[in-house]
């Protein structure tokens, strides 16, 4: 896959985040060995294992969806997109922005409350090893979503002048690096 240009500063901070999980995976089959060997080759199970694993991986999902706003991977209807001319492109994505921003102003309406109290009081999962997971999970998602808005508005100004694109199937395609599209799959010049 190529990345999507980094184009201001809010790519650059979900650029950032994207590099940390991309190395959390690791992270979590890592500690998963660890307590696979601690198990059943010393018979000594950790207490934090399953909850870190929980933990980081509530991350991974939360800035994965960042990543995916920031490199234009999120879904669209390219059916209906591609045989509208620009202006009505650019209304659909204005469109597009506006009912992301509700959804997310709504998240955040209905979740501060909560997040905050989960915050301030240090809530703890409930288990033996009892990590804070509720007190920085709950944020983490409004924080994020925070995140993806802006980087919605940072997609909209930067492709607000690019020239239209069309769409393929084919270019879903992943195939091995040397073997060419298939005809039908190459664009007409």
């Amino acid at each position: 896959m190529i990345e999507h240009e980094r184009t201001g500063p809010v790519d650059l901070v979900t650029w950032g985040f994207s590099r940390v999980a991309m190395w959390a995976p690791a992270f979590v089959v890592a500690i998963i060995f660890f307590e696979v060997v601690m198990r059943y080759v010393f018979q000594s199970p950790t207490l934090w294992v399953n909850e870190m694993s929980l933990w980081v991986a509530g991350g991974i999902y939360m800035t994965a969806g960042l990543y995916a706003m920031q490199q234009r991977s999120h879904i669209r209807i390219f059916i209906i997109y591609d045989i509208c001319p620009r202006p009505v492109q650019k209304l659909f994505d204005i469109l597009s922005l506006i009912f992301l921003w509700i959804f997310v102003a709504a998240v955040i309406y209905g979740g501060y409350g909560e997040a905050y109290a989960k915050f301030m009081r240090w809530e703890k999962f409930g288990t033996a090893w009892d990590p804070p997971i509720p007190a920085t999970i709950k944020p983490l998602v409004l924080i994020t979503l925070v995140f993806v808005a802006l980087q919605a508005l940072s997609n909209l100004i930067h492709d607000w002048n690019r020239a239209p694109e069309s769409h393929n199937p084919a270019d879903d395609l992943d195939l091995p690096v040397g073997i060419d599209k298939p005809d039908y799959a190459v664009k007409p010049k």
